[in-house]
C-alpha cells in the first residue's frame, strides 16, 4: 500500500514538473507601423536551477519564412533578441499583454519601432506553433 501511495505521488510529482517548465506565448502586431509580424516566445525551465531561458520565432506574414531567434532577458522584463545568423535584432520590453521596442538592422543604420499585443489562440494552434520551433531549432542546430 505505502509503495502504491508512493509511486502514485511520484507520478504526480513529475507529471506536475513536467508540465511548469514550458510556457509559451503568440505576439502579433507590426513591424514599422505597416508590415504584420508573428513572434513566437518560448519560457523554458532550466534544468540545472536558475533563471529560465527561452526559444522564440517570429516572421513578416506573407512575407518571410521564420526566423529563429536567441533570447537574453535583462531586468525589468526587458528582452533583446538577435536573428538566427545576425540579420538584425529586436529590443522589446514587455508591459501586460504588450511588447514594444525596435528592431535594428546589424549595421545599426536602421531602427524600426516594432508594436507586438498577446495573441489569444487554441491549445492545438499553439501546438503547432511549438512543433514549428522544435523544427526551426533543430533545422538550425542539428549537427
Amino acid at each position: 500500500m505505502f509503495r502504491q501511495i508512493l509511486l502514485t505521488l511520484t507520478f504526480t510529482i513529475s507529471f506536475i514538473s513536467l508540465h511548469a517548465q514550458n510556457s509559451s506565448t503568440l505576439y502579433k502586431g507590426m513591424v514599422n507601423g505597416k508590415m504584420p509580424v508573428t513572434l513566437f516566445l518560448q519560457s523554458v525551465e532550466n534544468g540545472c536551477g536558475g533563471d529560465p531561458y527561452y526559444n522564440a520565432m517570429y516572421r513578416y506574414e506573407k512575407v518571410s519564412n521564420w526566423l529563429q531567434l536567441s533570447v537574453t532577458e535583462g531586468v525589468k522584463q526587458q528582452f533583446a533578441m538577435v536573428e538566427e545568423g545576425f540579420t538584425g535584432l529586436m529590443i522589446l520590453k514587455k508591459e501586460g499583454d504588450v511588447m514594444s521596442g525596435t528592431w535594428i538592422s546589424p549595421d545599426g543604420k536602421k531602427q524600426i519601432p516594432v508594436e507586438l499585443k498577446k495573441a489569444t489562440i487554441s491549445k492545438k494552434d499553439m501546438e503547432s506553433y511549438e512543433d514549428r520551433m522544435e523544427k526551426l531549432n533543430y533545422e538550425n542546430h542539428d549537427c
